[in-house]
């Protein structure tokens, strides 16, 4: 492709992208916390904006008993189709749902504020900006009018905050879709090729409620509930004596993110719930990680006499492997990244986990690239004042372009 269409590219870009700003900024005033997860409504305000672009956007929504049984409200997922002909079908794929904005902005987190080059607001970064990123480019491509191969998906779904499943693994369940190559929503300094697995369990321990006056007459559930946690955080020692061969992500890791129990402080708990997050590195067996995981916890509690406990997976995203077929994609955005950023752009691995395992699941090769720093701690992603840098946008919007013309047209 010559210099000059790219150029042509990066200038339609360039030229409309006060109205991507507005775009964005449309989408973050939308909330979209998860939980509660009444994201349908979100849905239906991108399917209108997206129709100003002629772009004509399927609503699927999730039945409500399958949304209500995931602990949501609502999910319609979006697929937009554009066919230019015979050829293989690029998806892309970014998602609206996102955790509570919490406390501590400067900014509203629906505000979708200007200040200093950067957007504000939730999602701004993880991964409404994408629905940006991707819209965009896809319109900058056919501005150019030349002749393409093949064809292009936006899907736009509501349900990585809580696995996955009812939002790409819906779509790719249903049949409603099964591109040949997949770009995920990412940050514009690295295109990843591996991300972590996830298995999250909740543990419920049992003892017996007590006046706190009487002790023993109960079975006190957070005495046992400590010596569960003392076994599981021992766990980390561990897990750092493992290194993953892939770059950017290190070794497992636990977190036990959410404790619950007791009635009141005159009384013995009964009852203490665990909510616990293990990560997984590509090179590790999930089943065998969830078997080892069970024995930790059951060891334990035989410690505690009285005690007995019940394991239930929330959980079980796998790991992000490679695929050979996602070459083409690695070249084209390295190549086009080092040209519009002035720098090389790397692969590597996330320790986060993604959507995106659940199209490579299915054998469809995919990588994790889009708009944003090089970090997510750097963006603020799930903390205040969640933010995306417009000069990031705006040039990962001219990368996923060219990505685009260099795949459709050869």
């Amino acid at each position: 492709m010559s210099d000059d269409t790219y150029a042509r590219l990066d200038a339609w870009i360039d030229a409309h992208f006060d109205e991507q700003t507005r775009f964005l900024q449309a989408l973050v005033q939308v909330p979209t916390d998860t939980p509660p997860g009444d994201n349908a409504p979100h849905a239906e305000r991108t399917a209108a904006l997206l129709a100003d672009f002629g772009f004509e956007a399927e609503q699927h929504a999730v039945p409500g008993d399958e949304v209500r049984a995931a602990g949501l409200e609502s999910i319609t997922n979006l697929i937009v189709r554009r066919h230019y002909g015979e050829g293989r079908t690029i998806a892309l794929n970014a998602h609206g749902d996102v955790v509570p904005p919490g406390d501590g902005w400067s900014h509203g987190p629906y505000s979708g504020d200007i200040a200093d080059g950067r957007l504000y607001g939730r999602a701004s970064a993880v991964s409404k900006s994408d629905f940006s990123t991707y819209s965009f480019a896809v319109r900058a491509l056919e501005s150019l009018g030349v002749p393409l191969k093949g064809g292009v998906e936006l899907h736009f779904t509501y349900d990585e905050e809580f696995g996955g499943e009812l939002g790409p693994g819906w779509l790719l369940a249903q049949g409603l879709t099964k591109p040949d190559l997949l770009i995920a929503a990412g940050f514009s300094y690295q295109v990843v090729t591996a991300h972590n697995g996830c298995l999250q369990m909740e543990v419920t321990v049992h003892g017996r409620m007590a006046h706190a006056a009487i002790p023993d007459t109960g079975i006190d559930a957070l005495q046992g509930a400590v010596a569960l946690l003392n076994a599981l955080y021992a766990q980390n020692t561990l897990y750092r004596q493992v290194t993953s061969r892939v770059p950017g992500i290190r070794h497992p890791y636990l977190n036990v993110g959410r404790i619950e129990g007791g009635t009141n402080t005159n009384v013995v708990p009964g009852k203490v719930v665990l909510k616990l997050d293990r990560r997984m590195i590509p090179e590790e067996n999930p089943v065998e990680v969830e078997a080892a995981l069970r024995a930790v916890i059951a060891d334990a509690a035989a410690q505690v006499p009285g005690i007995t406990v019940e394991i239930r997976r929330l959980l079980l995203a796998r790991a992000l492997k490679p695929l050979p077929g996602n070459q083409p994609l690695v070249d084209a955005l390295q190549r086009h990244g080092e040209a519009v950023f002035g720098e090389p752009i790397p692969t590597s691995g996330s320790p986060l986990y993604t959507d995106v395992r659940l199209y490579s699941e299915r054998g469809i090769p995919a990588v994790i690239y889009g708009a944003g720093p090089r970090t997510v701690f750097e963006s603020n992603a799930k903390r205040a004042d969640e933010h995306v840098v417009l000069e990031d946008l705006r040039r990962a919007t001219k990368v996923v372009a060219r990505t685009l013309l260099d795949l459709l047209t050869g």
